[in-house]
């Protein structure tokens, strides 16, 4: 392989051991290097059968690892890869960005956010050149069903909040998008581009057409991470928010 050489010498200097079994046993036998399992990279349609397997071994030795020096460094190794076709990262490399995230999250090509909290504006708010102000807001309580902390909202536009923490590292560029379940009842989520250096709690505008229940930590959005190039990170006065 064009990075087996590059991983064995990675992995000798994390770990001590240069036989090429332990190397095999910790990257190659790896969940994520298997086709089978959800959080395996997508194969690349415009790339070889030899550029597949480089690729799948680059992720799972991330996944083991949590190298990411290790992993700019691979991709330097296989400008192949870097096409339109391979611009939004694997669900396993979003959940590793974000970290703390339960295997249900975790999609093929992104990480599913759960539901926080829902507010409603009540009062104005003001952006001008010189700077914005957010309207006040109420937070919707929810209502028991079944044993269930549930949000019944009517036709309407509410701010519905990440229970995640995000994280855009560096290269990168973050994108939300709704849960094609959140549509089929009527409904959409609309969101903003999360900057490189971002971290925080976001939120995004939940657009209600019809009567929906959505229970308090469902699953209903969808965060993806795309190969971006940047001067600078972001450093506006959302960082950090609900961040505690």
């Amino acid at each position: 392989m064009v990075v087996e050489d590059f991983l064995r010498q990675r992995l000798s200097h994390s770990t001590g051991k240069s036989g090429s079994d332990d190397y095999k046993s910790r990257v190659f036998a790896h969940p994520a290097n298997t086709r089978e399992n959800r959080r395996s990279p997508a194969i690349r349609p415009s790339t070889t059968g030899q550029e597949n397997d480089d690729y799948r071994v680059r992720d799972a030795f991330f996944v083991v690892f949590r190298d990411r020096a290790a992993r700019r460094e691979i991709d330097r190794q296989l400008p192949s890869l870097s096409t339109e076709n391979d611009m939004f990262e694997s669900g396993a490399y979003v959940a590793d960005a974000l970290g703390d995230i339960a295997d249900e999250q975790v999609q093929p090509n992104g990480v599913d956010l759960t539901l926080a909290r829902v507010e409603r504006q009540r009062e104005p708010g003001r952006i001008t050149t010189e700077g914005k102000t957010i309207g006040e807001r109420t937070r919707v309580a929810t209502v028991d069903r079944d044993g269930r902390d549930c949000y019944a909202l009517d036709p309407g536009y509410y701010v519905a909040g990440y229970a995640e923490t995000v994280r855009v590292p560096e290269g990168h560029v973050g994108y939300v998008y709704p849960r094609s379940s959140l549509m089929r009842n009527s409904c959409m989520l609309h969101t903003a581009v999360w900057d490189a250096g971002y971290e925080g709690k976001g939120k995004g505008l939940l657009e209600v057409g019809h009567p929906i229940e959505i229970e308090k930590g469902a699953r209903f959005a969808q965060f993806v991470l795309a190969d971006a190039n940047h001067e600078g990170e972001y450093d506006g006065s959302y960082q950090g928010e609900g961040v505690e």
